[in-house]
């Protein structure tokens, strides 16, 4: 009898697992959880990210490379990344940073490439003209030159489908969004001493402060309601645009704008004993954070467009000015409850990693 063979996957594009970063890892960290038998995952991670560099990880291989995973340079990371990648099976590439050589790869790759676009990266407002141009290039090579494109978003499946019906004849395009369920709801009293302000009642928001967050609109609500406390986790000293936020809001004693979170159980705590998640984020797909904020059973208000609502399935509530922020806010708060087992339902039924992996898997 023969032995089924074991398929070599090759994963590109993120800074790395253990997981320490954004969607993307933990993603992968999720993955591993449930690798088939015949699988063999070797998953490329930024060597400047991990001054502990493991050799394994729930049995994946990791190879460090001596780049950065984002940014500029994150292009040339990826490229090479998949240059070691050609002796593989399957390359799942996350991100299309450095699918702009995927015409250069394809001539000398013969297995197959599987490719989980992200949002539309070329659409947020941190890059300069000349990047959005070079990203957006990168799509279209992403989607012209993978076997198989995954959108994470129904909002991002229909704009593929819409923008490249030529790429994509006798291709896939799959939906599988994140998983939200590795969250669990956190109680320690113990936590109250560090973060004395969490003994009130409290909005709570976690994200990279970047304009397409939304992140003014967001502290500008919370600025009109001095009775009304907010928590917002987030890399203020990243960019200017962090910076002049956080000197700018400092001084309100309603606002409390923590530096990043990265340890899961303070995290979860933060965001276990809020009333409400204030979710910014508008160019993204299914964004893990407002997943993870489902699954802990949250009353969400979210930024109103298409990717949010296609994720809470219209269930949410939304806003797209700071005046609707204060008006949803202000209102009576029993709604909240019904919108919070809503945003549970939706979270258990449809991001679970288990089911995530095995759609993934399905693909292999």
């Amino acid at each position: 009898m023969l032995k089924n063979k074991t398929l070599r996957i090759s994963v590109i594009g993120t800074v790395g697992v253990p997981a320490c970063y954004g969607g993307f890892e933990s993603l992968v960290d999720n993955l591993l959880d449930f690798t088939p038998p015949d699988v063999e995952y070797t998953v490329f991670c930024s060597g400047k990210k991990y001054e502990n560099r493991l050799e394994s990880y729930k049995g994946a291989k990791l190879v460090y490379l001596e780049k950065d995973a984002n940014g500029i340079e994150s292009i040339f990371y990826d490229f090479e990344g998949m240059k070691r990648s050609l002796d593989s099976d399957i390359m799942l590439i996350l991100g299309v940073s450095g699918c702009m050589f995927l015409p250069y790869i394809r001539r000398r790759f013969r297995g197959k490439i599987i490719t989980n676009i992200d949002g539309l990266e070329w659409r947020r407002d941190k890059w300069k003209w000349y990047a959005k141009k070079l990203l957006k290039f990168s799509e279209k090579m992403a989607v012209r030159h993978s076997d198989i494109v995954i959108g994470d978003n129904k909002g991002i499946t229909d704009y593929i489908k819409a923008e490249y019906k030529k790429e994509i004849q006798n291709k896939r395009v799959e939906l599988i969004a994140y998983g939200g369920d590795q969250v669990l709801p956190v109680e320690d009293d113990s936590l109250f001493e560090k973060y004395p302000f969490c003994r009130t009642p409290y909005a709570v928001t976690v994200c990279r402060i970047e304009p397409e967050n939304n992140v003014h609109l967001i502290l500008e609500a919370f600025s009109k309601m001095p009775k009304k406390n907010l928590v917002f986790v987030g890399n203020w000293e990243r960019s200017e645009y962090g910076k002049c936020l956080k000197e700018k809001y400092s001084g309100f004693s309603n606002i409390h704008l923590l530096d990043p979170v990265y340890e899961p159980h303070t995290v979860n705590w933060l965001r276990s004993n809020a009333f409400l998640y204030v979710h910014g984020h508008s160019a993204g797909g299914t964004n893990p954070s407002l997943v993870e904020a489902m699954n802990l059973g949250l009353a969400v208000l979210a930024f109103d467009c298409v990717y949010n609502r296609a994720t809470t399935e219209e269930k949410a509530l939304y806003w797209k000015t700071s005046d609707d922020i204060v008006r949803n806010v202000m209102e009576d708060s029993s709604h909240f409850e019904e919108v919070s087992c809503a945003m549970k339902e939706a979270g258990k039924r449809l991001y679970s990693w288990k089911t995530i992996a095995e759609l993934y898997n399905a693909l292999y």
